[in-house]
């Protein structure tokens, strides 16, 4: 069974991260969710989340991905921890996963991840940073084993992506289908 570490900051975007922690869950994934600090992590917008671990306790374990959520001042919290940014950096150098939606592929960036590679962000996050990576406006982008996505419109898109790349394509659409999304909205 596929492995994933969601990292929860102070400030983070609630609705980024319940998505994809329920996504991945209904996919049959283990998510262990991990507050940088001890207690409950308060979102963006009050929603107050109460992590599996700490970060500490977590990192005592081998994951297949890290998904990090956006929001502020989350992201920024994310990008500003050592722990953070060097387990991004063995993950990546292992060729395991490393994904962040909205502001948080500003963490990716301040790893060095993004070198010449597609990625997307919340508008005037990445475009704005120097680099070698190209920013695109899509709403999820794969580059090899990095992956990027806008914002919390693109959440449920994002954890749909990341069903597919731990499990399959055919998983994925299973998970999709029990949750009635239309395909066209009136």
């Amino acid at each position: 069974m596929a492995r994933v570490l969601i990292p929860l900051a102070q400030g983070c975007e609630e609705l980024e991260a319940v998505t994809v922690i329920d996504i991945l869950r209904r996919a049959g994934i283990e998510v262990i969710t991990a507050g940088l600090a001890n207690g409950p992590v308060r979102a963006s917008r009050g929603t107050v989340l109460v992590p599996d671990m700490t970060l500490d306790a977590a990192l005592q374990h081998d994951y297949d991905m890290i998904v990090l959520p956006g929001g502020m001042p989350g992201s920024e919290h994310l990008k500003n921890d050592n722990r953070i940014i060097g387990l991004l950096q063995r993950m990546a150098a292992a060729g395991k996963y490393v994904a962040a939606i909205c502001a948080a592929p500003m963490t990716l960036h301040a790893a060095g991840l993004l070198e010449g590679k597609h990625a997307t962000s919340f508008p005037g996050v990445l475009d704005r940073l120097p680099g070698s990576h190209i920013y695109l406006n899509d709403a999820v982008v794969v580059d090899g084993r990095v992956v990027t996505s806008r914002g919390p419109g693109t959440a449920m898109d994002f954890a749909l992506t990341l069903v597919e790349l731990l499990m399959s394509k055919a998983k994925r659409a299973s998970v999709e289908a029990e949750l009635e999304r239309p395909t066209q909205i009136h």
